[in-house]
């Protein structure tokens, strides 16, 4: 067996320590009238509550990754006994109950760790499928209950959008702008902008889903009008074509932008109805090969023309549905080229990749310049579902019940953003470091067994690995399993590529990459 032997690392990672009170992120001026409205309506001590907002929170103390690294040993050992009695079963679907796993389920969690109902540790090597990139029980998210104790509520509507998410909406702009932080003069002149390639709008909606379904709903209102009595759209009466990424077979069942029912036709589901669509000239969803630019070319040189228009140009960058795939620059770069010199918006979508990038965005590193960018829950950690949909105003179409849910302005929720950026952006060096090294691991562990991996796709803490055959993947896979670390080999599409998904926390130190490789080593020679 070929093994990798690289010395171990110790002790803890450099990660800056980040200090913040409740004041620092929203205000002194929102806390202290939160604290005085909180003693008015409860009779509590304003003194004690104006304290309790100014007290600052460690963000990430040493301890709690000292603590976490020395229970690595114990990761897919049983730790508790198990969860006891007759399992319930649920009242879910039939799908649904036969992916169940319930042994899994988490009855505690802390960090990069699960305690699941088999009693065993767990080590979330997936993030708990992207929405825990902080882990879980982040120390920094205490705010978040600080802000309870001053009665600050979660529930808003959107008529009622409270300061914490506007403040949100600000520096999601900001930072997709690649603003400085005490740049209120750039930030204004962005705000003010109306150049469809920069992105100054944001929809607080709930999910990655309804992001993506706001961006097709404003770019089909280029074809049809929303509402009766209005003006003629630009493109009226021309056939709207989505491009989206296909497989390598020139498909569509590669891409994934949400469970709405045309996003569900953009990746080849209802089959039927996509057809009918087609046939009676209502929109046409044509697939573009990974990396092809030929595939580019020749579509906007078909449908670009005539009775036809291109519409939108969806992607993501890391393809984690279908496989990790990464699109290169060069690619999505003469895509947006197209797009710019044909009206065509550009939909960069982020649900995956969005904040496990040091930038927080990784278009940024691409040097894209989106007209539509989908985050979704990794910003707000798994706290609260909730997505954002960052859109230049040239696309600021819809009337008011055009895209909005309910619950989209969580104060709480957009909290939880803030928090997670804060940290983020303070710590890029270091995650950088950090997601270069387990890529660099991962891509010498590849190399080491050519005869079973064929590649190593995705980007720093999100890559993946790709085996000759299905078989082997699974398990190679099955094998981290038992052994307590969640990976998953792809084998929900049947053309997917042969490929093991990771997915590890930000807050990975380098003993967890040497961690998981030598399990890795153990599981290859299995």
């Amino acid at each position: 067996m070929n093994t990798i032997k690289t010395p171990r690392h110790c002790g803890v990672v450099g990660f800056q320590p980040v200090t913040a009170s409740l004041a620092d992120l929203i205000g002194v001026e929102h806390v202290t009238v939160a604290a005085a409205a909180r003693t008015f309506l409860t009779g509590e001590d304003l003194d004690t509550l104006r304290q309790l907002a100014q007290e600052p929170v460690e963000f990430l103390p040493a301890a709690f990754l000292e603590r976490q690294e020395a229970l690595l040993d114990r990761v897919g050992t049983r730790v508790v006994p198990p969860a006891s009695g007759s399992p319930v079963r649920g009242a879910s679907t039939v799908m649904f109950n036969a992916a169940t796993k319930s042994a899994q389920s988490p009855v505690s969690a802390v960090g990069w760790f699960r305690v699941g109902e088999d009693g065993r540790l767990r080590l979330i090597s997936k993030s708990e499928h992207y929405h825990a990139p902080l882990g879980h029980g982040f120390p920094g998210y205490a705010l978040l209950e600080r802000a309870r104790r001053l009665g600050i509520p979660n529930a808003t509507h959107n008529n009622t959008r409270g300061q914490i998410t506007r403040l949100l909406e600000e520096e999601l702009v900001r930072v997709g702008n690649g603003l400085a932080a005490d740049d209120r003069t750039g930030l204004d002149r962005v705000l003010a902008a109306n150049d469809p390639y920069v992105v100054n709008r944001v929809l607080n909606l709930e999910t990655g889903s309804l992001a993506c379904e706001a961006a097709l709903k404003m770019i089909l209102a280029r074809f049809y009008a929303v509402e009766p009595g209005g003006a003629a759209p630009r493109y009226h009466g021309r056939t709207p074509v989505l491009l989206v990424m296909g497989n390598d077979d020139g498909e569509l069942q590669a891409n994934y932008h949400g469970t709405t029912i045309l996003a569900q036709t953009m990746r080849g589901m209802w089959p039927a109805l996509l057809a009918k669509l087609d046939a009676a000239g209502i929109c046409r969803v044509c697939p573009i090969r990974p990396n092809n630019t030929a595939d580019l070319e020749a579509a906007f040189a078909r449908w670009d023309r005539g009775a036809t228009k291109v519409a939108g140009f969806f992607h993501e960058i890391v393809m984690m549905n279908y496989g990790g795939r990464l699109l290169t620059p060069e690619f999505l770069q003469r895509a947006y080229a197209l797009c710019r010199a044909h009206d065509v918006p550009t939909v960069c979508d982020e649900i995956q990749s969005c904040l496990w990038h040091p930038d927080l965005f990784m278009f940024r590193e691409w040097g894209l310049t989106p007209t539509f960018v989908a985050v979704g829950k990794g910003f707000p950690g798994g706290e609260y579902p909730a997505s954002r949909l960052l859109f230049s105003a040239a696309m600021d179409s819809l009337p008011l019940f055009g895209a909005l849910v309910t619950n989209g302005q969580e104060e709480l929720a957009s909290l939880a953003y803030l928090i997670t950026m804060r940290w983020a952006q303070a710590n890029a060096a270091v995650t950088r470091t950090v997601g270069d090294y387990y890529e660099a691991r991962l891509r010498e562990f590849g190399a080491a067994h050519a005869a079973q991996i064929t590649a190593i796709e995705g980007r720093r803490h999100m890559t993946t690995l790709y085996f000759r055959d299905l078989n082997a993947a699974k398990r190679f896979a099955g094998h981290l399993n038992d052994r307590g670390l969640d990976a998953s080999a792809q084998v929900y599409k049947a053309d997917c590529p042969p490929v093991v998904l990771t997915k590890i926390p930000l807050i990975s130190t380098p003993v967890v990459v040497d961690f998981i490789l030598d399990r890795m080593n153990e599981a290859i020679g299995a």
